[in-house]
C-alpha cells in the first residue's frame, strides 16, 4: 500500500476533522525507527506546526503517531532502539520500561497521547489506521495547543480522532466482523 492511497482516502475525512477542531492533523508511517508524515491538514484557526509532508521525521517514541505504530507493530521497536532514545523535550520518554508500559496502555485504550514530547511543543492524540488485513500501517493524529486539546472538548476530540482513523481504515478495506 502506498501513502498516496491513504492520502486519497483520508483527505475528505481529515478535512472534516480539522474543520471541527482547532488543530493540525497528520498521517504518519514508520520509517527506519522514525515517523515520516505522509499527509497534513490544518484548521484555519490552528497555530502553525512545523512539519513538512515527506520530509519531517521524528523519533517514533516521541510522537503520538509513533507510539501507536510501536504499540501495534513490535517489530518496529528494534529499529527505533537502534537509533537510541534521547530527550526531545522535557516530557520525552527515554526509558524502554516506561515506553513499554505506555504501549500496553495504548493497545488497551486504542489511541495514544503525546504531551509535549518533541520539539513542536504540542499535545497530540493519535489512533491506528489499519489495512484490509488488520495490520496497522499508519496512524492519524490531531495536534494542537495543550490547553485547547486537554480542555472541555478533550473527550470529543479523542472520540473523533479514533472514529476518523476507523473511517480511513474502512476506506482502505479493513472490516470488523462481529460474531
Amino acid at each position: 500500500m502506498y501513502y498516496q492511497d491513504i492520502s486519497l482516502e483520508a483527505s475528505p475525512i481529515i478535512s472534516q476533522l480539522v474543520s471541527r477542531f482547532k488543530g493540525t492533523s497528520h498521517i504518519g508511517m514508520f520509517d527506519d525507527g522514525e515517523v515520516r508524515f505522509v499527509f497534513k491538514a490544518m484548521s484555519p484557526h490552528a497555530d502553525v506546526v512545523p512539519t513538512l509532508v515527506g520530509m519531517t521525521r521524528f523519533p517514533a517514541y516521541a510522537t503520538s503517531i509513533g507510539k501507536v505504530l510501536l504499540a501495534y507493530n513490535k517489530s518496529f521497536l528494534q529499529p527505533m532502539l537502534a537509533k537510541g532514545m534521547f530527550k526531545q523535550s522535557k516530557n520525552t520518554i527515554t526509558s524502554m520500561e516506561v515506553l513499554e508500559k505506555e504501549l500496553a496502555e495504548i493497545r488497551k485504550r486504542g489511541y495514544s497521547i503525546s504531551d509535549n514530547e518533541n520539539e513542536t511543543d504540542t499535545y497530540g492524540i493519535a489512533a491506528p489506521i489499519k489495512s484490509y488485513s488488520g495490520q496497522v500501517v499508519a496512524a492519524l493524529n490531531l495536534v494542537g495547543e495543550r490547553n485547547y486539546m486537554t480542555g472541555k472538548e478533550h473527550h470529543l476530540i479523542v472520540r473523533e480522532v479514533v472514529h476518523s482513523a476507523q473511517m480511513i481504515s474502512k476506506q482502505l478495506g479493513y472490516m470488523t466482523i462481529n460474531y
